[in-house]
């Protein structure tokens, strides 16, 4: 008999405690029965390297594919559930984190919680939230030469240590400020918790759709954050003047590098990622319990 339901098990495979955590989950997995754990090629070989034993899976892209999915369950920090993201995506698939790693803004649950967790995956006994995403192009003149997507964010940077980019800034293909910087992010609210505020972008709540942008280090005086509505495009053109070129990020993960004229233009995607929700806490207790923010002393309700 096969089964109906196939659940994408996403694990940071080189660490132990990840091995335990996708060998506790698989099993699991296997025990309802009508479920069938599939992992990527690379990370059941390193899984049943650890646990030889271990049998019943598929491999994602071979004997099963994201549209055949009904969930992601992801293992790991918030690398790990972006590398997920890429996994799945076009997929119509919601992703479910269990945190491993520090901070973890992108995970719903944590490792103490994680039979929980499944057992309330395989019952479907959860929320899905949309975020949004973004679209990246990078121009020269009128010409796109190259396309991607993100999550948290888009950013570019110099390719030099010693020298800094110029950049001109564009909202709605209206000129708004040049400068001299380290870099710019542009980014989702998903993403205003990661890169961008380490630059000293804002937090905006996640189920708020806009679009950030923050830029890095920049010798000017109107060089702020901004945060402007989801249907705009912000671009950013490296000026040719100081022949200096940079590099284009998306999530961290991707990247290309930009020549001096490069234009990267960065607007909303029209592919969502979906995130499985078992709890239905604030976004404020979780930016208290990430970031450890003192709150001792406050008299509202527990």
């Amino acid at each position: 008999m096969i089964a109906d339901r196939r659940i994408l098990v996403v694990a940071h495979t080189g660490r132990e405690e990840s091995l335990d955590a996708a060998l506790q989950v698989c099993r699991q997995l296997l025990e309802a029965h009508d479920v069938v754990p599939v992992m990527s090629a690379d990370e059941r070989r390193d899984l049943q390297a650890y646990a030889p034993e271990l049998d019943g899976l598929d491999v994602l892209g071979a004997s099963c594919e994201p549209g055949d999915l009904e969930l992601v369950i992801v293992l790991g920090g918030d690398g790990t559930i972006l590398r997920a993201a890429e996994l799945v995506r076009g997929a119509d698939v919601p992703i479910l984190g269990v945190n491993l790693g520090h901070v973890g803004f992108l995970a719903e649950s944590e490792r103490d919680d994680l039979s929980q967790a499944v057992s309330r995956a395989l019952a479907g006994d959860y929320t899905v939230e949309e975020r949004m995403t973004l679209q990246v192009r990078v121009k020269y003149d009128e010409q796109v030469v190259y396309e991607d997507w993100a999550l948290n964010d888009a950013s570019i940077e110099k390719a030099s240590r010693e020298r800094m980019i110029e950049v001109m800034v564009e909202v709605d293909r209206r000129p708004l400020s040049s400068f001299g910087c380290d870099g710019v992010v542009m980014s989702t609210p998903t993403g205003s918790t990661a890169y961008s505020f380490s630059a000293g972008g804002p937090i905006v709540w996640p189920t708020l759709d806009a679009l950030l942008f923050t830029p890095i280090s920049a010798h000017a005086l109107f060089a702020k954050p901004l945060v402007v509505t989801p249907d705009s495009a912000i671009a950013v053109e490296l000026l040719d003047r100081v022949q200096t070129g940079g590099i284009l990020w998306c999530d961290g993960r991707r990247s290309i590098e930009l020549s001096p004229g490069a234009r990267v233009v960065v607007t909303r995607s029209p592919l969502p990622v979906k995130m499985a929700r078992l709890h239905r806490a604030k976004f404020t207790d979780r930016l208290v319990r990430k970031f450890n923010l003192p709150v001792v002393g406050w008299r509202g309700p527990a």
